[in-house]
């Protein structure tokens, strides 16, 4: 997949402009940040670049604008959440192309630095380029970004599966691109441990829908010792094997493919591991009735969660991994009463990462039932980007990985 990429390591920065696409798409309410996570992240990177003796230009987007100037979308409530994590005043610009923003990303002296607005305030940005003209002008975008800087850096994995033209296009225009501390992390862990796994390598797949984890399935059998099924996933792939699933979440549509991925595990030697009991509830709330049943679900009732003896037979097949990729959660854990399941399986992985495993986890919801369990400090890599780490998964190429130079 071509993953040995250069870093900001690799790059003379002194008296240079950097110009830098960082994910600050973050939840503002009433013009407040309601969670930093994201600036967090970027922190180490920016604070090299600045360190380095170069100026640095800010881009991202915020939500979804659709090419409109809308307020409630602006980045200018990241400005003194930024100031205060580096301890250094950031300047902020109204626009993202044009003579302003140049001439303000000129006038920057090394170790200042500035955010731009949202670049999806721009049509250009983001979309999908069928006609020559279209095409021209996303270029032209680009082109216009790739003025405020002479040196490219990408620390935003959360957007690198799109291509954007502040996320590849952009690399056509300014020769040095590179990755910061945040996407060499993702490369590091989510390319190269999937590509060159130690084994055992166990994946765990959860989440409502197969339709959503079709292609990463597919893409995990071939490379995978053992790959466990939890979520409302797993109803399909129990339907498809003659069981009844009551009122379990199914997409009857797809089950000759639960079949098929059935038979091709077997076919693979890959241990497929399904539920073997569950969590069953009279209706979808946390103050249902509960009894836990085994792989058939009575009629009017719904498995909501994994029961004790899946959680067993899951845990043991984790403790023998030396690679976890996990990507979907086993149940619905947003309700305490069927987040046991979900819960279980992230001591697992953290046990399991003690003993030396790496452990990967990707997706959102996974991402926030580990920050729920207490134990993500000992997972080895938690991935900042959903949709991106999903096709990074399945083998895809990722724009805006691919755009950057090379080792």
């Amino acid at each position: 997949m071509g993953l040995n990429k250069k870093t900001v390591r690799d790059v003379e920065l002194k008296g240079k402009r950097v110009v830098m696409r960082v994910d600050f798409n973050v939840p503002v309410k009433e013009g407040k940040i309601k969670d930093d996570t994201r600036i967090r992240a970027a922190v180490p990177t920016i604070k090299y670049v600045l360190d380095k003796g170069a100026s640095l230009v800010l881009l991202s987007h915020l939500g979804r604008p659709d090419g409109e100037v809308k307020p409630e979308f602006s980045l200018k409530p990241t400005v003194d959440v930024l100031s205060k994590l580096i301890g250094k005043p950031v300047q902020f610009v109204d626009d993202c192309i044009g003579e302003k923003a140049v001439a303000a990303a000129k006038a920057l002296k090394p170790g200042e630095l500035m955010i731009c607005e949202n670049t999806r305030f721009h049509i250009e940005e983001d979309m999908k380029a069928k006609t020559d003209e279209d095409k021209a002008k996303t270029a032209d975008f680009a082109k216009e970004l790739a003025k405020l800087g002479d040196v490219y850096v990408n620390d935003a994995f959360g957007t690198a599966h799109r291509s954007h033209g502040s996320t590849a296009k952009i690399c056509k225009y300014i020769p040095i691109s590179v990755a910061g501390f945040l996407m060499e992390k993702e490369i590091q862990y989510l390319g190269q441990t999937v590509e060159n796994p130690k084994r055992p390598f166990v994946a765990i797949i959860g989440g409502a829908k197969i339709s959503g984890k079709l292609e990463v399935l597919t893409s995990l059998i071939s490379k995978c010792d053992a790959i466990l099924i939890g979520g409302g996933m797993a109803y399909t792939f129990l339907k498809a094997q003659g069981h009844n699933i009551g009122k379990s979440l199914c997409e009857d549509e797809l089950i000759d493919t639960a079949k098929q991925i059935l038979a091709e595990a077997k076919k693979k030697n890959v241990t497929f591991l399904l539920p073997i009991d569950n969590l069953s509830a009279d209706k979808f709330d946390n103050a249902a009735q509960i009894k836990t049943v085994g792989n058939d679900i009575a009629e009017g009732w719904m498995a909501l969660d994994i029961g004790p003896k899946t959680v067993a037979s899951y845990t043991a097949e984790i403790m023998k991994a030396k690679t976890i990729v996990w990507n979907g959660p086993m149940g619905c854990f947003e309700m305490p009463n069927f987040a046991k399941g979900t819960m279980a399986i992230c001591k697992a992985v953290a046990d399991a990462s003690d003993k030396g495993a790496i452990s990967v986890i990707g997706g959102g919801d996974s991402v926030s039932a580990v920050n729920q369990s207490g134990l993500a400090g000992k997972m080895s890599h938690i991935s900042t980007g959903g949709g991106a780490s999903l096709e990074f998964l399945e083998g895809k190429q990722l724009p805006g990985v691919v755009a950057l130079n090379d080792m």
